[in-house]
């Protein structure tokens, strides 16, 4: 299966042709697939290469240095989540990484501010925050757009979900897939999920392994092109949208044996919306055929509750 391709610039070209031709192109794959990829995201190959040598130097550390900046009381929300701590919804087996974790730095003086904690700083590799920031705002750019057209695809004004994003707390994890030693109680590095959040901007991975389930069941692996981001849809979307919108389970599988000994890195962005923001099914999502499928939650509560399945809280 192909995963659809869209071009960012075609929304942002002042075409308007262009623009709702993308509009539908995005709404249509995510109502059918879930993911998509995007061409022209504004994430430059510099800057990847960046990330991914900045999160090489982090986790190259030893495992005690790396421990320091394990924050007790965060439930992983800033700086590092040890190997193991996390499992997927319904899985009692760990997951077979380690992961280091940015949020939102409030620069306008927004009183938000108060309910975020600061971001960690490494000694050991000082590179590594100020490129993961950097990339952070990009990141946020390219979703406050694909929000806006997927605003337009639901009949909403386009600016509906730029408020809530405003100093949202969005995440940018930079995740690291240990080398494979001995032989391995599942043939799973991170067992199947859907992500919590709005949207989730990926940009290539180190290595292959990613896979999404199909409508038909299938799982079908999922390589990031160069020039390519893969987004796709979380499960706080699904409920605003009443499951008109699909968020797609995907897994992470070990390589080939003859690969064991290559570690593998992955650096998500889940664009996360303030905590404030209701997630109750919009009215023009529900009909007979599709009865409100969700109680109420606001984004905050939906997430503290998410952290406590997946073993971080």
């Amino acid at each position: 299966m192909n995963i659809p391709v869209v071009d960012l610039n075609n929304f942002l070209s002042g075409d308007e042709a262009a623009k709702q031709n993308f509009v539908c192109d995005l709404g249509k794959a995510y109502e059918e697939v879930g993911f998509v990829a995007v061409k022209n995201h504004g994430i430059s190959n510099e800057l990847v290469a960046q990330m991914y040598h900045e999160a090489a130097c982090f986790f190259n550390l030893p495992t005690d240095v790396k421990q320091k900046y394990e924050i007790p009381g965060l439930a992983g929300q800033r700086g590092y989540t040890s190997f193991g701590r996390e499992h997927a919804k319904g899985f009692d087996a760990a997951d077979l990484k380690e992961f280091f974790q940015f949020g939102q730095e409030v620069e306008d003086g927004d009183a938000i501010k108060a309910e975020y904690p600061e971001n960690v700083q490494v000694e050991e590799a000082p590179e590594f925050t100020p490129v993961m920031l950097h990339a952070y705002r990009c990141f946020e750019q390219a979703g406050k757009a694909l929000l806006q057209a997927i605003a337009l695809y639901l009949g909403l004004p386009e600016e509906y979900f730029d408020r809530q994003v405003h100093n949202g707390n969005s995440i940018l994890r930079a995740i690291y897939y240990p080398p494979i030693t001995s032989e391995p109680a599942s043939a799973i590095r991170a067992e199947q999920h859907e992500d919590i959040n709005l949207i989730t901007l990926l940009v290539g991975a180190s290595a292959d392994g990613l896979e999404i389930k199909s409508m038909t069941g299938d799982w079908i692996p999922v390589t990031s092109l160069p020039d390519q981001i893969v987004v796709n849809v979380g499960d706080m979307l699904q409920r605003l949208t009443n499951n008109k919108l699909k968020s797609t389970t995907h897994r992470v599988v070990n390589p080939p044996r003859e690969k064991w000994a290559s570690p593998r890195y992955s650096i998500p962005f889940f664009l996360h919306p303030r905590m404030t923001m209701s997630l109750a099914c919009l009215e023009s999502c529900i009909d007979e055929q599709n009865p409100k499928a969700y109680p109420d939650y606001t984004a905050g509560e939906y997430l503290d509750e998410r952290l406590k399945e997946i073993g971080l809280k």
